[in-house]
């Protein structure tokens, strides 16, 4: 049943050899890597409205220059990381550049700030879009955390299908997007030179500001630019996932990557623009609650405000009940639910790399049925869910969690290349290529400048608001891999061989544990006395005396060549009991080899288990931490066992293999 449900749910196994054909072109890797930072242009805006309003609609004349500051940035960081891209095309990223240039320190700094950052896309992003669906279904409001969860469980299943499938998946509605983004953004600035200019639903209210008393000056006027800035710096999320995902794409997978990354940089910057400037154009007013805007006719305690991306659909496309309002709020809410997809693919990767370089487990480094990193897809989904639950899918708090991680990864990456072209300046003799790293060396020396900036005004104007907890979990996470890195290495050096080849055991004394005489504990004993052991003995422990003079009657009647040892249970406690004659045994012997047998029934329902297996299993899991001791399970398989068997196929695609001759 359970085999079934997978199959359904992800599809049917492929094999190894058919990774090459999960290549990505273009077209396709577009919407997988980049929907992230394509997307954010739908709420970024909005993060910097919201801020600055806090001190009143008078400091909304900063928007225009906090967001040019924003594309600037933007334009720098694609830019920047095109270098990444040509330099590093095996798929490491930020983190590959920071540990081979910056040190293996450094490296797990950048990995775990983007390991956090890619769970704060999923949370954020799938928030975000639920929002929009709210702006155009309010009823839902009290739903949200329950949709929320709901998309991240759809959007893992769709990637544990592979990320070929999941793409095609995507792609629809991330051109849909782009598509209704640009022609709302042509024709609401058609709108505004025609001298008809839309105006938003909220353009008539007024905001309550915290700052009642007197105006906003000096130091105070800084801080809260600064901090609508920090706030539009989300519109460069994900940005760096196409460094991260080079191996996906076809050949040359550096410049189809490189040629993506520009494509990208140019949407999400004419986007935003476009988005940041009509927002100002119809006076969208966009506060955290609802109370502080003054004429607001729903419930300020339970009535959701509309989104700005909501607003500006509305009053460009002529009202709420137009064809063109659903289909961009459609469209907003599939791509910004559709970017966690860029950590879907992002944060697998990554934990396979570094679970490679033994940092994370090695789970993660194992690819599921349909060729995805399947463990590191689930344990995404988990702890970006229980984010959206303990923060009850609030893009407001989540989003106050974002970006830090980004620019962390931003700014060492960037340092990683500067040091990576000195480098190679020192050996490079051809002028042509001299100067072209020259060239590659400013702009990364520029980026780190600028990226290091926002990194210190991000630490200083959301540390407060929730982003002291990103602080402490990139350290933990750091120490963590550390710490698993250490067990690794720890683990290896114990399972060198000695010098000399193997030791063998001086003898060995095999145990076949009894409760009563089967056919299961025939066949134990057959197979012990064919390895032919030094001692053999068959070990019961007296639970009762009428058991115990039953079994010795049963044993006695078919003259079974192997004695029978009877070990007083006082307690009733079977493992205890073994545990003890085992102990004695390695007392007496110890530089032998004691083997245990344990017979165990098979079975075919998963109900079973609860009824059989149960003292095994506890004996087993005992037995394990005792010196010099082997535990061999001897299967006996019931009928059901042997139905489920027969239901077992094949995969339609899988062949026999073949074995090797010599």
């Amino acid at each position: 049943m359970l085999g079934w449900f997978k199959r359904l749910l992800v599809g049917r196994p492929l094999r190894s050899d058919r990774l090459g054909e999960q290549a990505l072109a273009k077209r396709i890797a577009l919407p997988i890597f980049a929907s992230d930072p394509l997307s954010s242009v739908a709420y970024a805006t909005q993060e910097i409205l919201l801020v600055l309003t806090l001190g009143g609609l008078a400091y909304l004349y900063m928007a225009p220059w906090v967001g040019l500051a924003v594309c600037v940035l933007l334009a720098v960081v694609v830019v920047s990381y095109r270098q990444v891209v040509r330099a590093y095309p095996s798929g490491g990223g930020s983190y590959e550049v920071a540990s081979r240039n910056l040190g293996q320190n450094a490296g797990l700094v950048v990995a775990a700030a983007l390991l956090v950052d890619y769970i704060m896309t999923v949370a954020v992003s799938v928030a975000a879009g639920v929002d929009n669906i709210i702006s155009a279904v309010p009823s839902l409001n009290p739903f949200r955390v329950v949709i929320c969860v709901g998309f991240v469980a759809v959007l893992t299943a769709m990637n544990l299908r592979g990320v070929r499938e999941s793409g095609r998946a995507f792609a629809v509605p991330t051109y849909l997007f782009i598509g209704g983004v640009l022609l709302m953004i042509v024709l609401g600035i058609g709108q505004a030179l025609a001298g008809n200019a839309p105006v938003a639903e909220s353009a008539g209210l007024q905001v309550r500001p915290e700052q009642t008393s007197v105006g906003l000056t000096g130091m105070a006027l800084v801080i809260l630019g600064l901090r609508a800035f920090s706030s539009g710096c989300t519109a460069l999320t994900g940005v760096e996932a196409i460094s991260n995902g080079v191996p996906a794409f076809k050949s040359p997978k550096a410049e189809n990557a490189a040629r993506t990354m520009a494509a990208m940089g140019i949407l999400a910057i004419i986007m935003f623009a476009g988005i940041t400037a009509l927002a100002l154009i119809s006076d969208v007013r966009y506060v955290e609650h609802t109370c502080d805007l003054v004429g607001f006719t729903g419930n300020c305690e339970t009535d959701a405000q509309r989104t700005v991306i909501a607003q500006l659909a509305a009053a460009i496309f002529g009202g709420t009940d137009t064809v063109m309002f659903y289909f961009i709020q459609a469209s907003t809410a599939l791509i910004l639910i559709l970017a966690a997809n860029t950590a879907f693919n992002g944060f697998p990767m990554l934990g396979s790399i570094l679970a490679e370089h033994r940092f994370l487990p090695r789970q993660l480094h194992t690819r599921g049925d349909r060729l995805a990193f399947s463990n590191g897809i689930i344990a995404l989904a988990a702890i970006a869910g229980a984010l959206i639950y303990l923060f009850d899918g609030s893009v407001t708090r989540l989003i106050q969690l974002y970006i830090l991680g980004v620019f962390t990864s931003f700014t060492l990456s960037q340092i990683g290349m500067v040091r990576h072209w000195n480098r190679h300046l020192r050996t490079e003799r051809d002028p042509k290529e001299r100067a072209r790293m020259h060239r590659a060396r400013i702009i990364n020396a520029v980026g780190a400048c600028l990226t290091g900036l926002v990194l210190i005004v991000v630490l200083a104007t959301k540390f407060t608001h929730g982003a002291y907890l990103v602080v402490i979990a990139v350290p933990l996470l750091f120490a963590m891999m550390r710490g698993i890195r250490r067990h690794y290495d720890r683990v290896a050096a114990e399972l060198v061989p000695e010098p000399g080849g193997m030791m063998l055991p001086s003898r060995i004394h095999a145990l076949v544990l009894v409760s009563r005489l089967h056919r299961p504990t025939l066949r134990a004993l057959a197979y012990a006395r064919a390895t032919r052991p030094d001692s053999l003995t068959a070990l019961t422990a007296a639970i009762t005396p009428e058991e115990v003079r039953a079994l010795q009657a049963d044993w006695d009647d078919r003259d079974i060549p192997v004695p029978l040892t009877v070990v007083e249970s006082p307690y009733r406690d079977v493992t205890d009991t073994v545990l003890a004659y085992v102990a004695r045994l390695n007392r007496d012997h110890p530089r032998d080899v004691v083997v245990v047998y344990i017979p165990e029934y098979v079975v075919g329902h998963w109900w079973e288990h609860l009824l059989h297996n149960q003292s095994a299993l506890r004996l087993k899991a005992r037995l394990l931490f005792e010196t010099n001791v082997m535990v061999t399970n001897v299967p006996w398989r019931l009928r059901s066992s042997k139905a489920e068997l027969k239901r077992v196929q094949l995969p339609e695609d899988a062949t026999t293999p073949k074995v090797p001759t010599h």
